[in-house]
Formats: structure tokens, C-alpha cells, sequence
């Protein structure tokens, strides 16, 4: 018989589960926390998931490994949140994308692929699933905005400067002198042309507003 104190406690940190099928309180000796102590690794990488962890206490740190031993964090999952990764694995049915390892003493339940896929057919649950993929989309398209436009756009800022107020050169020739391609300068140019910094014509580009471009370069050296 499910321990109805934990179902309680499931429920207040996962709301959406108070509606799935088969119910929590059906679950029987499935419904069982697991315990473990800190830098504990709960999954590894190509490896086949084993289930979809539900963090109650403590905390799993999901990260990326590179064969010269370099790791790169993704995201961490705490109580009341869910795991990326196990969930992508649960869906393709493919072997995990990252390892999970405990930052501290952590219980959880582990949820079976089959049972995850059936609470999937409930809107609530699947609604926080595909809620999770969303905001990670919105993370990473943010980080594709820093690494490829932040520190892009003060060097397309520093090419413009220094050769006059009239540039008669084409997007791609600007995009070929900083090594990116010329959708990314397009994109970058036409931000600067609301912010009222440049004019964009046919092969030409006049500069409006060389101090604003010239803030924009010396922000970044002041951080250096």
C-alpha cells in the first residue's frame, strides 16, 4: 500500500501528477524513494535510461563529458523539477545524452519508462514535459545569442569604425573579414539600423552613429 503522506508530498511539489493514470496511490511497491548520498552518478551517458528520476530532497547535476576529460554543466534538477535528458531518452527510446550525479544526499523515486509513458497521456503532466523542452529551447537560443552575437556584434562595431561614414562593401565580404556567414551580420547590421547606429542601402552601409558604435567596442575592452 502507497504511504499516503507521500503521495502528499509528491503531489505538493509536482502538482500536475495528482491527475495521472494509473494514480500514485495505485503505484503499490513501485512507489518507493531511493536514497543516496552526494556524487552519486544516477545515469551515464549512452547509457539506456532506466527511468525518470523525481527529485524529492537534494539535488542532480546533469552534465556533458568530453574524451580528454573536460565536463560541461547543463542544468541541475532540484525538488518540484524535471530531467531533460531522462525524458528526450524516454521519448526517442535512445540512450541518455548526459550524465547525472548527485551534488548532496538525495531521495527520489524513479519513475519506469512504461509508466512514464503512460502518465504522458494525461494533459497536465505532459504540459510540464513539453513546458521543460520549451524553456530549455529558450536557454539555449539565448546562449546561441551570446556566443554568436554578443561578442560578434562589438567586432562587427569595430570593423565598420575607421574606414569613413560611406562603406561600399556587401554583408557577405563583412561577414568573410570576421570569419561567421552573412545571415548572423545581416541580422547583427539590421539590429544596428533600429538602434539608429547605421543606414543600410545596396552595398552600402553609412554609419549614423559612430560613438554609439564606438561605446559598444570600448565596453567590451573595459571588460578585459
Amino acid at each position: 500500500m502507497v504511504d499516503a503522506t507521500l503521495v502528499q508530498e509528491v503531489c505538493a511539489l509536482y502538482p500536475s501528477l495528482a491527475r495521472v493514470q494509473p494514480a500514485l496511490a495505485e503505484l503499490g511497491a513501485a512507489f518507493v524513494p531511493m536514497q543516496v548520498p552526494a556524487d552519486t552518478v544516477l545515469f551515464s551517458e549512452n547509457a539506456a535510461c532506466q527511468g525518470f528520476p523525481l527529485v524529492l530532497e537534494g539535488e542532480i547535476k546533469v552534465s556533458r563529458h568530453s574524451d580528454d576529460g573536460r565536463s560541461l554543466e547543463l542544468y541541475r534538477v532540484g525538488p518540484g523539477e524535471l530531467c531533460l535528458v531522462s525524458s528526450a531518452s524516454l521519448f526517442r527510446a535512445q540512450p541518455l545524452s548526459a550524465l547525472g550525479r548527485t551534488t548532496r544526499p538525495t531521495r527520489f523515486l524513479l519513475i519506469t519508462p512504461d509508466l512514464f509513458m503512460r502518465w504522458i497521456d494525461t494533459p497536465d503532466f505532459r504540459n510540464d514535459v513539453l513546458g521543460l523542452f520549451a524553456e530549455r529551447m529558450a536557454d539555449l537560443t539565448a546562449l546561441v545569442d551570446a556566443v554568436a552575437f554578443q561578442k560578434l556584434d562589438r567586432r562587427l562595431a569595430a570593423a565598420l569604425l575607421g574606414r569613413g561614414q560611406q562603406l561600399r562593401l556587401t554583408h557577405q565580404a563583412l561577414a568573410d573579414e570576421l570569419g561567421t556567414v552573412r545571415e548572423i551580420v545581416t541580422r547583427l547590421l539590421r539590429r544596428f539600423e533600429r538602434e539608429g547606429w547605421v543606414a543600410l542601402g545596396r552595398e552600402q552601409i553609412t554609419i549614423v552613429n559612430s560613438v554609439a558604435l564606438r561605446a559598444l567596442v570600448s565596453d567590451v575592452a573595459n571588460k578585459l
